[in-house]
């Protein structure tokens, strides 16, 4: 099992994950605007209400056909297979939209959030998924 993560500090306003909130921050320091360059939890094909759907953490607008999903080390790569499938899926579905998921790890963000959002953006994913 791998080391709890400490609670990252978020704003009252924040509705997702400490990690999510890292990646957010960095997307903003690297000259990304929301809702302008990105979307936050976006959903497609119906997202978490209907069967079959998904929700990409970010979805990329600018540069274009790339979306960011953050890896949390306990519900993605500890819990089981299921999820790990879940998250092949997502990949696979992305890709016949022209889609490239890279998937970013909550510890790598923790450690240097501006420099792996900025490989995620030129198409790099240093997570442990691939």
């Amino acid at each position: 099992m791998a080391e709890a993560i400490e609670a990252i500090p978020t704003p009252e306003w924040w509705a997702g994950s400490g990690p999510e909130y890292l990646c957010w921050q960095a997307l903003l320091k690297l000259g990304l605007k929301p809702d302008i360059d990105f979307r936050y939890q976006s959903q497609l094909a119906g997202g978490r209400q209907d069967k079959g759907g998904r929700v990409i953490d970010f979805e990329i607008y600018n540069p274009p056909d790339i979306a960011i999903n953050v890896q949390g080390v306990f519900y993605h790569y500890e819990k089981g297979a299921a999820v790990r499938q879940s998250d092949i899926l997502t990949r696979e579905y992305l890709a016949t939209l022209g889609i490239r998921l890279i998937f970013v790890d909550e510890d790598d963000l923790i450690d240097d959030a501006r420099a792996i959002v900025a490989d995620a953006l030129a198409g790099v994913d240093r997570s442990r998924f691939r």
